[in-house]
């Protein structure tokens, strides 16, 4: 088998037909962490997109998820990073030939620069985890969203939360993996005080095995990889570890 053949394999998932078309090396030459296509089809299952709303992709990176956003739905896309710089992501944005569609920005969770009520839905891929698990943060970004407006994350999670780290993960759980929630945890946090109106709240069961096989495929075809998340999750073996899914409304 060749190279060629075993990265298309492995690319090639059921579950994620959209993702499908594209090419896996485009992917891998922007690396920033899990698979983003892979996260963000399954993330707009759950969620109602149509051409020509406005979406704000909160903590793009690489701006691979904003690139897909707007291709698969027809959606305007503000693609925002704080990480990598808007004059990276415009490159390639233009490279897919996207300049009308996504727009790129730079700017901090806490600090965005847009208009109350501006966008139709937020989406966040491997991203929220970092800055929206405060008791403040809902109430900051929420006005961003109109009314009947959609949000939505996917990132790192636990099936159910824990407060002594199992034997088993305590080799690799820093203080940044207590970041990592459950969806009971998502659904009381973002129900408080009526800001939202959670539709679904998900573990998913095959999170962990996707992640730890997107770490093996870029260890063999020589891109960067993260090896503790590959000793963690097969330790773990999906019994804590995996992807949180979570989409609400703005009443």
């Amino acid at each position: 088998m060749t190279d060629r053949a075993d990265l298309l394999r492995a690319w090639t998932l059921p579950r994620y037909p959209r993702s499908a078309h594209y090419d896996p090396e485009w992917v891998l030459t922007h690396l920033m962490g899990p698979n983003p296509l892979w996260l963000t089809e399954s993330l707009t299952d759950r969620m109602q997109l149509r051409p020509g709303l406005r979406v704000l992709d909160l903590g793009c990176g690489t701006a691979l998820s904003s690139i897909f956003l707007a291709r698969e739905f027809g959606v305007q896309v503000w693609a925002t990073d704080l990480w990598i710089s808007a004059s990276d992501n415009w490159e390639r944005i233009r490279a897919a030939g996207l300049q009308d569609r996504v727009f790129p920005i730079h700017a901090e969770a806490h600090a965005l620069p847009f208009a109350a009520g501006f966008f139709d839905a937020v989406i966040s891929v491997d991203a929220f985890h970092y800055f929206g698990t405060d008791d403040l943060y809902l109430g900051y970004l929420a006005p961003f969203i109109r009314p009947g407006g959609q949000l939505g994350l996917i990132s790192p999670g636990v099936r159910d939360e824990f407060t002594v780290v199992p034997e088993h993960l305590a080799p690799y759980w820093g203080p940044d993996a207590w970041s990592y929630h459950s969806p009971h945890w998502w659904r009381r946090h973002w129900s408080k005080g009526g800001v939202l109106e959670v539709k679904s709240a998900e573990f998913l069961d095959h999170g962990w095995q996707e992640w730890r096989d997107w770490n093996l495929l870029c260890q063999r075809h020589g891109y960067s990889f993260y090896q503790p998340d590959i000793d963690m999750l097969t330790a773990d073996q999906g019994r804590h570890l995996g992807f949180t899914q979570v989409v609400a409304v703005r009443p």
